[in-house]
C-alpha cells in the first residue's frame, strides 16, 4: 500500500492505493506534502492536478474501494453523474430501485472513500439545497462552481 499527499485548492489530498488501483482519497485541512510520488500513484496525481487546473473533466485510472456491495452499488451510481451536473438523493435512491432507501443511499454517500473521483459532491437535496457532504459544504460548494460550466449562473 502506497500513499502521497499533493497540496490542492481545497487543501491537502492524501491518495493511498496499490497496482489494483487506488483504495482512498481524502482531504484534510493540514499535512505535510510528499516530497516523492510512488509509481502507482502517479496517475492518480497526475489527473487530479489537471481536474483542478480545469483541464480534465473524467478520471480513468484503476478504483479499488473498499465496502460493502450495496456501497459499492451507489458509488458506481455516483461515477454516472455527468461532470458539471447534480442530481438528489432521491433520485440517486430511485435509479438504484428504492425509493425508501434515501437514508441508506446518503450514508454510502458519505462514507465514499473516493473523493472527488467518484463524485458525491455532484448529490444534492431535492429542494436544491447543498446537504452534507463528508469534506465540509464550503468544499462541496467550491466543486460544483469548478464544474459549473462557464457562462452559466452558479447555482449556490
Amino acid at each position: 500500500m502506497e500513499t502521497v499527499a499533493i497540496n490542492t485548492p481545497l487543501g491537502i489530498a492524501q491518495i493511498t492505493g496499490t497496482e489494483k488501483g487506488i483504495s482512498q482519497i481524502s482531504v484534510a485541512d493540514e499535512g505535510q506534502v510528499s516530497v516523492e510520488i510512488p509509481s502507482v500513484l502517479q496517475e492518480a496525481v497526475t489527473q487530479l492536478s489537471e481536474y483542478f487546473q480545469g483541464n480534465r473533466t473524467h478520471f480513468d485510472f484503476k478504483l479499488n474501494p473498499k465496502g460493502t456491495e450495496f456501497q459499492q452499488k451507489v458509488w458506481q451510481a455516483l461515477l454516472e453523474i455527468p461532470y458539471g451536473k447534480t442530481t438528489t438523493y432521491l433520485a440517486q435512491s430511485k435509479k438504484l430501485g428504492d425509493v425508501k432507501a434515501i437514508r441508506a443511499v446518503a450514508s454510502a454517500n458519505g462514507k465514499n472513500p473516493l473523493w472527488i473521483v467518484v463524485p458525491c459532491h455532484r448529490v444534492i437535496g431535492t429542494d436544491g439545497s447543498l446537504t452534507g457532504y463528508a469534506g465540509g459544504l464550503w468544499r462541496k460548494k467550491w466543486l460544483l462552481e469548478h464544474e459549473s460550466p462557464s457562462g452559466q449562473q452558479i447555482l449556490f
